[in-house]
């Protein structure tokens, strides 16, 4: 499969089963050997060393670091880059040897992505796949499951993406209503998903879907890892409001799906989307890096520019110290996902749109007029509320989970 073929939003698949995919040439690229990596587990200060050299050595063959989700316009690019990982043994850092990884540990990873942010570069292809799929695999994975997509994921081979929020839904996964009916060995998955990040270019996407129409909106859903190349699979993109198309809707007619695609048990697909999210939570510790950059460029922008206000001084001091306490906030964070990573979500979510805001302040009238980096970020920055649990899902995990308040009216 081609990029022109990935790319286009009304394309007809070919059906490929797992056992097929995985014995023919990848359709993003030739097959690559695993790494060999024999080396004992180094201590974290000679880890981060290396990784900072080795970095330094490949920056060049690097995308610029587009945060958690791969652009369609750098697909080429990361897919090259995470090959370039994975070979050089730089991919799954704490993901076992048997499936492509290093065995290494959590706070390796931690190391690696920090190494990673510091330097500007992505750490891996995507975290949808890597992430989310990946990390759901390693949880409630079959071994069956594992060996076909684990190792695969780490070498660009299958690229993931996520289909869980819907039209009707919104940011409420429980009250979802695309269904998945059982026949036989296969299930038949009808309905249609939205706001689904590189549904383009991904060969494979982590599903959930209603299985039991009876049982309460939580005990009626399953979790699937679900071939995006099935017959009756349609991807459209979506446009925003800055005039770029990242987002996709994706429908589902009548597609019938293997049985062995079910992540975990039949109906217990909320518990694995809940550990899947708190995953993809506890992994934006290192944005606060990305944007503490993006608050200094706006300072040195404020000292060439000259003429600022009293008011306008202060709120960007006010953003800087709230920057700084977030970077201070993701290192208390630690290598494993929690449910307090959503301080940290919520906390970068409004201090990127406040920075978006003021940006956009500074520049006045022609902020309104000209399509520039501030204007684009202004109009970028409320998808950000929305993005990875809505800033009003965080402060009521937050009230309730962390402060023990009580739970909202349901």
């Amino acid at each position: 499969m081609d990029l022109q073929r990935r790319l286009n939003p009304r394309r007809t698949r070919p059906t490929t089963t797992v056992q097929e995919f995985n014995t023919v040439s990848s359709p993003t690229g030739p097959k690559l050997t695993e790494p060999e990596l024999t080396e004992p587990e180094p201590d974290i200060e000679s880890f981060e060393r290396s990784a900072t050299a080795w970095i330094e050595a490949h920056a060049h063959d690097a995308p610029p670091d587009y945060g958690a989700i791969l652009p369609p316009h750098l697909v080429d690019r990361g897919l090259a880059w995470q090959r370039l990982l994975f070979s050089h043994g730089w991919a799954g850092i704490d993901w076992p040897t048997a499936h492509g990884g290093r065995g290494l540990t959590p706070a390796h990873r931690a190391a690696w992505v920090r190494q990673c942010a510091l330097a500007g570069v992505p750490p891996f292809i995507n975290m949808v796949g890597i992430v989310l799929a990946g990390g759901s695999t390693l949880l409630f994975g079959t071994e069956a499951q594992k060996s076909a997509h684990l190792r695969n994921t780490l070498a660009a081979e299958h690229v993931w993406c996520q289909l869980f929020s819907e039209p009707g839904a919104g940011s409420d996964l429980a009250a979802l209503s695309t269904k998945a009916v059982r026949d036989g060995d296969e299930f038949i998955v009808n309905g249609q998903k939205v706001w689904c990040s590189g549904g383009r270019y991904s060969n494979w996407g982590i599903l959930v879907a209603r299985t039991d129409t009876d049982a309460p909106r939580h005990k009626g859903l399953s979790f699937f890892l679900f071939d995006m190349t099935l017959p009756g699979v349609t991807v459209r993109p979506l446009k925003q409001m800055t005039g770029e198309a990242e987002f996709d809707e994706v429908f589902f007619d009548d597609v019938r799906m293997p049985a062995s695609a079910l992540l975990g048990p039949l109906n217990e697909g909320w518990r694995v989307a809940m550990a899947t999210l708190t995953n993809e939570r506890g992994s934006i510790g290192t944005a606060a890096i990305g944007l503490g950059r993006r608050v200094d460029r706006l300072i040195d922008e404020l000292r060439v520019g000259g003429d600022v206000s009293a008011i306008e001084r202060d709120a960007l001091a006010s953003l800087v110290v709230r920057g700084r306490a977030l970077t201070m906030l993701g290192s208390r964070q630690g290598p494993v996902a929690s449910t307090a990573a959503s301080l940290l979500k919520l906390g970068i979510t409004e201090l990127s749109f406040d920075t978006a805001e003021l940006r956009s302040s500074l520049s006045g009238a022609h902020a309104m007029l000209d399509t520039d980096d501030a204007t684009r970020s202004l109009l970028a920055a409320p998808g950000g509320r929305i993005a990875g649990g809505t800033s009003q899902i965080q402060r009521n995990l937050i009230g309730e989970r962390l402060l023990g308040l009580p739970g909202e009216p349901r």
